[in-house]
């Protein structure tokens, strides 16, 4: 995503005389964010050979696993615990639609009015049969699409009849589901079946479909610095990023690689160079943990899987890096912090920048949902002060999701500093002298 340029300053940005004349603590060695690596590595992620990096598309998610392996070893982290090398691998399960026939009231559907989701290899419905489908209705008004959703999980045979008013979610519904739905678990032998058209008077039907079940092998790419307080061996401090993205897309312009250099081969870039960052340091009085996560776009399941191997009362602070490669809204060395009010982390982390310019903000689009919609969402659910910093301006960023999120987009000095304040300000919790409040629980 971005240029190579020398960095010029400790951290990545001015700090002032006072600030950098300070006494290291002991043991502690001279260290800098470096802009080469930033550039390198995210020049890597994001390049045209990484075929955007797509879940279980053939490649791009196993090439940039490799090199992030490669750079993890070229640190010196250690493999986690009970693992040999740094790849932790586990396996999800893709659903993926075939043909469907559908006949609702004596009059055949359109391909585009039927989407199936399915743990059945074919299914066979009538509404003759002993034990019919469950039928619900979709109504018109607004709320009623959360039914759609709530049903993509079949726990039991259903027909939802969407009504037309909602058209366009249900295209993008079908156009998600079509992609290949992915689960943790085998699905079980039920089904869904949408069908967009509104709720006749009566509702015969006779729908034929087929559906391909298929096992994805997937990777974490994690290392650690073990901590140097043996008293705090269990404290665990995570810093992470999602290193998947959508692979290969409808071509635009002759361009059908979705390379994803923002999102989020910029957030990786950053777990790498605090990688290195710490390596340097040599300071950490905590056990660190780097985590590249994979298929946050299919649903998270790399942290899910991620978070089942700790104990949650044993990670003291996630750091997950989401998006930092443009200006955030306040400005260059600013970025914001998802969830900033679910715990003290944020103002524990502005503490350690006082002196310098830069400046984390608390999250300026509530209405986003975003603390729930990166991979921090796991263990902040499990009440780790788990926080994404990001920097994005979501919903005006027009590059968000497409062929055009490349690395010329993104502003490499602007995201060195960013990657420099997390790593000063994460040094009271690194250095076990700042402990961040829990994330309450969800009743």
């Amino acid at each position: 995503m971005y240029k190579i340029l020398i960095a010029c300053a400790l951290l990545g940005f001015v700090l002032p005389a006072g600030a950098q004349t300070k006494a290291r603590p002991k043991g502690s060695a001279k260290a800098s964010v470096s802009e080469a690596t930033v550039a390198r590595v995210l020049n890597t992620l994001a390049a045209d050979d990484m075929q955007g990096r797509g879940t279980g598309q053939p490649g791009g998610d196993a090439k940039a696993a490799q090199f992030l392996a490669g750079e993890f070893a070229r640190i010196g982290l250690q493999p986690l615990p009970g693992l040999a090398g740094y790849e932790q691998s586990f396996t999800a399960y893709q659903t993926k639609p075939g043909p469907v026939n559908a006949i609702l009231n004596g009059r055949p559907l359109a391909p585009g009015q039927v989407v199936v989701v399915s743990g059945q290899p074919g299914l066979t419905w009538l509404s003759e049969d002993a034990q019919p489908a469950k039928v619900v209705v979709v109504g018109p008004e607004v709320a009623e699409r959360r039914k759609m959703y709530e049903l993509l999980t079949p726990k039991a045979n259903t027909l939802v009849l969407v009504d037309t008013a909602h058209t366009k979610a249900f295209n993008q519904l079908a156009g998600h589901i079509s992609g290949g739905v992915m689960s943790a678990e085998r699905p079980g032998p039920y089904s869904t079946v949408f069908v967009l058209a509104p709720a006749p008077a009566t509702s015969t039907y006779r729908i034929s479909a087929s559906t391909a079940v298929e096992p994805v092998a997937l990777r974490n790419v994690a290392g650690m610095l073990p901590g140097r307080d043996p008293k705090r061996a269990k404290e665990f401090v995570v810093f992470s990023g999602h290193y998947d993205h959508l692979g290969i897309l409808k071509a635009v312009a002759g361009d059908s690689i979705a390379n994803g250099a923002d999102d989020d081969a910029s957030g990786t870039t950053a777990v790498v160079a605090l990688a290195e960052y710490f390596k340097q340091k040599k300071d950490n009085a905590r056990p660190l943990l780097f985590v590249a996560f994979a298929a946050e776009e299919k649903g998270g399941f790399g942290s899910q899987y991620f978070s089942k191997q700790l104990d949650p009362q044993q990670v003291v602070a996630m750091f997950n890096i989401e998006m930092i490669g443009k200006e955030a809204k306040f400005g260059p060395k600013t970025a914001f912090i998802t969830g900033y009010e679910k715990s003290d982390f944020g103002p524990l982390l502005q503490e350690n920048l006082k002196g310098t310019e830069f400046k984390f903000e608390p999250d300026p689009y509530p209405a986003q949902n975003l603390f729930y919609r990166s991979d921090n969402a796991t263990l902040a659910r499990l009440g780790v002060p788990a926080h994404t910093i990001s920097t994005d301006q979501i919903p005006t960023d027009k590059l968000y999701h497409s062929v055009s999120d490349e690395v010329s987009s993104l502003n490499v000095k602007n995201m060195t500093d960013v990657i420099s304040a997390i790593a000063r300000s994460a040094q009271g919790i690194v250095a076990g002298t700042q402990t961040p409040t829990r994330v309450a629980l969800e009743k």
